[in-house]
């Protein structure tokens, strides 16, 4: 099961890819009714989380170049740098749900239904990440899960991305406003309201069964974030390919104790809770 290939990921991706090529070209050609392709595109551009998540843990593909190529243009795309994101992300494996060393915890969860809507708009969120960019840029990182011998290649990616990042703006300037950044802007409450579902309101303890969620959702939804949706299991085995983990939930059900079905339910119970400030 935990055998990696490159046909899954490789087959995912281009579809993955392929639609957004196609959509941003019938934005950037203005078709008749192209505003209404600004949330389909949203959505694709903003779950290119998935493949980046995937790739950092280099259980995407077979190869490692092939992982960190993917990574770095997802991470370029998305405002996250992969060199910083996956130290972030393993530490958070490591330590997930402990208050003292899990970096998700470094910035707490809502508390109240004006903190949920805040954080929905992903506006804090990509606030923070610019920031890091920035001062990851300039050599001035001081994220304790970063490693002293990571430093250089976490300024250097920094920099390659915003070079990159100016670079494009020359190319394509209002173009990409209308093909890229509007539609990530739409696209970020979809990806904030799944991320939330992963850990919020599960018990803070050791145990990967009981500490993340799992949410059984529609085929789209696990196609779309490339099986994300298996999220205690992907935490109990880090090691098993997305393309495995459906295989994996049918021996894990019995034994997952967060199980939710579906994401507007449970944001549903989410906001009850925090208009009612008890735990749901």
């Amino acid at each position: 099961m935990v055998a990696r290939s490159n046909g899954p990921a490789a087959l995912r991706l281009a579809i993955h890819g392929g639609l957004i090529v196609a959509l941003g070209a019938m934005i950037g050609a203005k078709i008749a009714l192209w505003p209404l392709l600004l949330l389909p595109q949203g959505l694709l551009l903003i779950f290119l989380f998935a493949p980046l998540h995937e790739t950092v843990h280099r259980t995407a593909f077979r190869g490692k170049w092939c992982n960190d190529l993917v990574a770095f243009i997802c991470g370029w795309l998305l405002l996250l740098p992969p060199t910083w994101f996956r130290h972030f992300h393993l530490t958070h494996h490591r330590f997930t749900n402990d208050p003292a060393r899990d970096p998700e915890l470094a910035v707490p969860k809502p508390e109240s239904p004006r903190d949920y809507l805040v954080h929905l708009t992903g506006l804090t969120v990509w606030w923070a990440q610019m920031r890091g960019l920035l001062a990851n840029a300039l050599g001035r990182n001081r994220d304790s899960f970063i490693p002293r011998k990571a430093h250089a290649r976490v300024t250097v990616e920094a920099v390659w991305f915003l070079t990159a990042y100016a670079v494009a703006y020359q190319l394509g300037g209002a173009q990409l406003l209308w093909i890229w950044v509007v539609p990530v802007l739409i696209g970020q409450p979809f990806l904030r309201g799944f991320l939330l579902a992963e850990h919020m309101g599960c018990p803070l303890v050791p145990d990967m069964l009981a500490n993340s969620r799992t949410t059984l959702t529609a085929p789209a939804w696990r196609l779309l974030s490339w099986n994300m949706s298996y999220h205690a299991e992907h935490h109990a085995q880090p090691a098993v390919p997305f393309h495995q983990l459906p295989e994996l939930h049918t021996y894990a059900r019995p034994h997952v104790q967060v199980l939710q079905a579906g994401y507007l339910a449970l944001h549903k119970k989410i906001f009850a809770g925090l208009n009612q400030h008890r735990k749901y």
